[in-house]
């Protein structure tokens, strides 16, 4: 009997040892370890997070380039309303208008009555000479106020009263105050002033028109 249980113990025991591994390998097949739980769910967020700022960068490009051109649009729209008013008009044509208006100017303020007192000469006569600041200055009206009065009437045709409308207002009430006084009608004569103002503009106009044609290349 003793060595018959001797022998169902050695056997018991080789049964245990025998089976131990493989309980143990279908435990961990069954129940992955914590370190290969860690590593999947790492994964799995990393790309869940990739997904997610792919997602927030292509909707924050994509809101941000649609924001930059519309500005853009707006601006460009914004800019050609603005100058709507020098439509047909370019540096050249007040460059020319401003220089003759200039040299047409300068003998009216030679002649000018209230010139020569504030100064204190006496201009040159000659048959004639009472005329000179009337007939330059009207020179100057027409041809250099000209475009101004037609952007003026532009501006009043949209119902949009603007630089244009004050200039030839106030160009027009010099024009029709001098050529009154001309005529005996009023004691104040204002050629000069009339002529000073619209060669300022035209001035003023092509400088302007200049800077704009160098901002657009």
């Amino acid at each position: 009997m003793t060595d018959h249980g001797i022998d169902d113990r050695q056997e018991h025991l080789e049964q245990g040892v025998g089976t131990t591994p493989v309980t143990q390998d279908g435990h961990g097949a069954a129940h992955p370890g914590p370190g290969s739980t860690a590593v999947a769910g790492t994964h799995a967020d990393h790309g869940q997070g990739s997904h997610d700022a792919g997602q927030m960068t292509g909707h924050d490009a994509g809101q941000m380039t649609g924001h930059a051109a519309g500005h853009r649009a707006g601006h460009a729209a914004g800019h050609g309303a603005g100058h709507d008013r020098h439509a047909g008009h370019s540096v050249a044509m007040f460059r020319d208008k401003f220089w003759i208006s200039l040299a047409l100017t300068i003998p009216v303020l030679i002649w000018s009555h209230d010139v020569q007192m504030w100064l204190g000469y006496q201009a040159p006569q000659f048959p004639g000479s009472e005329w000179i600041a009337a007939a330059l200055g009207t020179a100057v009206f027409v041809y250099g106020g000209v475009v101004f009065l037609r952007g003026a009437a532009g501006e009043l045709a949209d119902r949009k009263p603007g630089m244009m409308t004050l200039i030839s207002l106030a160009i027009t009430v010099a024009f029709v105050t001098s050529l009154a006084s001309t005529f005996g009608y009023f004691q104040v004569e204002i050629w000069w002033e009339l002529s000073t103002l619209i060669t300022i503009m035209l001035l003023g106009h092509w400088l302007e028109m200049r800077s704009i044609a160098q901002a657009r290349g």
